[in-house]
């Protein structure tokens, strides 16, 4: 039977600052992630050995964090051929309940037993954690609702609340979720999110925003790549949670591909304690869909490209790309301008009716 961890909010931890030198005591959630982990690397379960990755911050603007990945590039499962984003689960293919079982590292239940918890997670209720055996990062693991249910690639309430919530169980403000939806990179077409350790910072931890609805947490992201951002705290995640999917259900509904990325972030909108991490920064970038499109040589445009994290195929691209380059890239898998304010437009109203 894999290991179960159990959660309530009161394993949240709502005082992470990022700042150098400060000595980090890591959660429950933290080591028992981080001990697994280490513990299939070191049997063997993986495609590879990740060892530490060459890191360059590129020169300019963005600070993009570039990091040298060629056996990802190279060792990792042939995607499913994706042709629609709401495409059927399909068990002939590949998912995750052909997993070799030991690859599990636990299952997340949320102990709502009694008090204001109650009913709050949405069905199924069970996140099976697994290591992803394609490693881009330290601790890259996947969160798949009970792959009993057989989801597609579409996010749930459940999926979004969970995300957020792993997020708020880590003491550790490198730790992030993100999901590809299909059309977006994602390489399964099985419901799952990834989670991975990075110890870098990234801009869009505190990129500056325009307020849309902030009383439904929600934002325009003002700095490239443009995208919309939802911020929550430990006492908003259901409300928030809904209201991401709520986007996502109509980017889905408008065959719209779409990438999110979830870390701690700064508070939008104030500049009080800039090192301050207390809550969640959700990223939703609607993107142009790739199915079945020729590779970049360089890096593919996923979650965390989009969110300036860089993990190259090649030691040359690796090397050479400049800051320039990467905006040239990333710009064309976004949606034209006028398109992105008009779907604007159009999530506004939704999310206003809620």
């Amino acid at each position: 039977m894999p290991l179960m961890f159990l959660y309530s909010s009161q394993d949240f931890v709502t005082d992470v600052h990022r700042t150098r030198g400060s000595s980090l005591v890591p959660t429950k959630f933290d080591t028992t992630i981080q001990g697994g982990w280490r513990d299939r690397m070191d049997r063997g379960l993986f495609r590879y050995h990740l060892g530490d990755l060459q890191t360059r911050i590129l020169p300019g603007h963005h600070g993009f964090i570039a990091q040298l990945n060629i056996q990802r590039g190279t060792e990792r499962r042939k995607p499913q051929e994706i042709l629609s984003i709401q495409q059927e689960f399909n068990a002939k293919q590949f998912n995750f309940n052909k997993i070799n079982p030991e690859e599990i590292i636990f299952e997340m239940i949320k102990d709502t037993e009694g008090g204001s918890e109650r009913g709050q997670l949405h069905q199924p209720c069970r996140m099976v954690v697994l290591v992803n055996i394609s490693p881009l990062e330290f601790g890259h693991c996947l969160f798949v609702p009970d792959p009993s249910h057989c989801l597609p690639q579409v996010l749930t309430p459940f999926a979004i609340q969970v995300g957020i919530e792993s997020v708020l169980l880590s003491a550790d403000p490198g730790f992030r979720v993100g999901f590809n939806s299909l059309g977006a990179f994602a390489s399964v077409n099985h419901l799952h999110l990834h989670g991975y350790y990075m110890d870098h910072e990234l801009k869009i931890e505190s990129a500056p925003v325009k307020p849309l609805l902030p009383e439904k947490g929600f934002y325009h992201l003002l700095d490239f790549p443009v995208g919309f951002l939802f911020y929550t705290e430990s006492e908003q995640v259901e409300k928030v949670a809904g209201a991401v999917c709520v986007v996502t259900n109509f980017f889905v509904e408008c065959n719209i591909a779409h990438n999110l990325f979830l870390t701690r972030g700064c508070l939008p909108m104030s500049e009080k304690d800039p090192c301050s991490r207390k809550g969640v920064r959700i990223a939703v970038w609607p993107r142009i869909s790739c199915f079945g499109a020729k590779e970049e040589s360089a890096f593919n445009v996923a979650l965390c490209e989009l969110a300036g994290h860089l993990p190259f195929k090649n030691k040359k691209d690796y090397e050479l790309t400049t800051e320039r380059v990467v905006i040239e890239i990333i710009q064309k898998y976004l949606l034209p301008d006028e398109e992105f304010h008009a779907l604007e437009k159009q999530i506004l109203s939704r999310l206003m009716a809620l």
